[in-house]
């Protein structure tokens, strides 16, 4: 699915995070995870999966993870997770649950 058009060119040195997924490289930016090709940008999650369950699985992370807590979003299956020191966190009923790991790709 594309998105609406943005007058900004993600490339490895824009500045937006950058995560590996599935055989490209998505950009982190505004909750949104963007995949520029062949002239325009898809919009992907990361899917549900042994290494990114949807699942709860409480966690002490110390972190409070609301609007202002500055951890970027991440589309995780049919909600959005927080990207903390490279895993995603849902919060949920009180705490965190650790929903794996994904592999962010080092700026340029």
């Amino acid at each position: 699915m594309s998105t609406e058009h943005h007058s900004h060119q993600h490339n490895l040195s824009c500045g937006h995070t950058k995560i590996k997924h599935e055989d490209h490289i998505d950009y982190v930016h505004n909750g949104h995870l963007h995949h520029e090709h062949e002239g325009h940008r898809d919009e992907c999650r990361i899917s549900v999966t042994d290494t990114n369950p949807d699942v709860c699985a409480p966690m002490n992370c110390g972190c409070r993870n609301d609007n202002d807590c500055g951890h970027e979003l991440v589309p995780h299956g049919d909600h959005v997770d927080y990207l903390v020191n490279d895993r995603l966190h849902q919060v949920h009923d009180g705490h965190c649950d650790d929903h794996g790991p994904v592999e962010l790709v080092p700026v340029k």
